[in-house]
């Protein structure tokens, strides 16, 4: 009996285990043009944090009592589509469980990169091409330019510092802990930020970037943005990817340094990976390119077995990862 994690009650805060529930999940025939799949590999995400409120957004909520989804990566173990047969690797969006009946047409096989499947759903997945576009498009960032990258220890973030440094940049990236920190700096940061030491954010930023920062890319909110607008130079460019200092919250984020994006021009966009899916084979041509160079690393914290995605889910708002937060079946 194939199994899949739901949404039992909707989070108030920070979510807790008894906010899951494990579901069965029917093992109905195949209809003409789907494919049932094995999943190996499960992706957990902060924007997962928004779905499990009943608001309007940019993707629906979670339904109470339905198997959750999220990225996953799994093994074609049967099909009624041609363009799929068993054994095929694919990428799909029915994550939360162990297995996944998927349209043919929501699938897509793994691209014929040197690297393991789970890499699909971090830094050659979802999380890089975000890192990938939120730099070199949302933000414009072009050589020279000196960029401050927020949770760069993260999947997202760990992509943008090497992106980053590979396209000729200055990078000052901040992590939580001495640990993280060290990889940050390993992965050719020029400076990283500690945003648990003793030091408040906005004054870190400033010794590390005495002249200011042209690129802001921002996965945290809070104190990181502000200590960005605080140093923000001349037409800065903020790419904002992620909030997750309020995600569980829902304060608002106090912004003192808010007015000096008048006098220098600042220009502010959010952005959602999805705006730029038709460019994915742009994304793995360079990023492919960067891999035979060897100018990427990554970096992943693996829980094992379905039943610890709320676990590893959590992990993600105590600084519980290194790289990408994955689940492996």
């Amino acid at each position: 009996m194939a199994r899949a994690w739901s949404l039992k009650a909707r989070p108030q805060g920070m979510p807790k285990h008894t906010d899951f529930a494990m579901i069965d999940l029917d093992q109905a025939a195949l209809a003409p043009g789907e494919v049932r799949v094995a999943n190996r590999w499960l992706s957990v995400d902060p924007y997962m944090r928004g779905r499990m409120n009943d608001v309007k957004s940019y993707v629906p909520p979670f339904e109470l009592g339905k198997a959750m989804q999220g990225g996953a990566v799994g093994e074609v173990i049967e099909s009624a589509d041609d363009a799929f047969k068993s054994g095929d690797m694919v990428l799909h969006m029915a994550g939360w469980r162990d297995e996944a009946v998927v349209p043919a047409a929501q699938v897509q096989k793994l691209p014929a990169l040197d690297v393991p499947p789970q890499a699909f759903l971090g830094q050659l997945g979802m999380p890089g091409m975000t890192g990938y576009f939120g730099l070199l498009a949302v933000a414009e960032a072009k050589p020279g330019d000196t960029v401050f990258v927020s949770a760069a220890a993260g999947a997202v973030g760990s992509t943008v510092v090497q992106v980053a440094k590979a396209k000729g940049m200055t990078v000052i990236g901040s992590a939580g802990g001495a640990e993280k920190c060290a990889w940050v700096k390993s992965l050719g940061a020029d400076a990283v930020i500690d945003y648990k030491g003793d030091v408040p954010v906005v004054k870190a930023l400033g010794e590390a970037a005495p002249k200011g920062i042209d690129v802001y890319f921002d996965n945290v909110g809070g104190d990181h943005l502000d200590a960005a607008l605080a140093h923000a130079r001349l037409h800065a460019r903020f790419a904002i990817c992620g909030m997750i200092d309020v995600y569980n919250s829902g304060a608002a984020t106090q912004l003192r340094y808010l007015a000096r994006l008048i006098g220098n021009r600042v220009q502010i966009r959010g952005f959602i990976v999805s705006d730029f899916m038709d460019r994915a084979p742009e994304f793995y041509k360079d990023m492919g390119a960067m891999l035979s160079q060897g100018t990427l690393q990554r970096q992943e914290t693996v829980h094992e077995g379905l039943d610890a995605m709320p676990d590893a889910f959590l992990g993600l708002f105590s600084g519980g990862n290194t790289g990408k937060m994955l689940v492996k079946v």
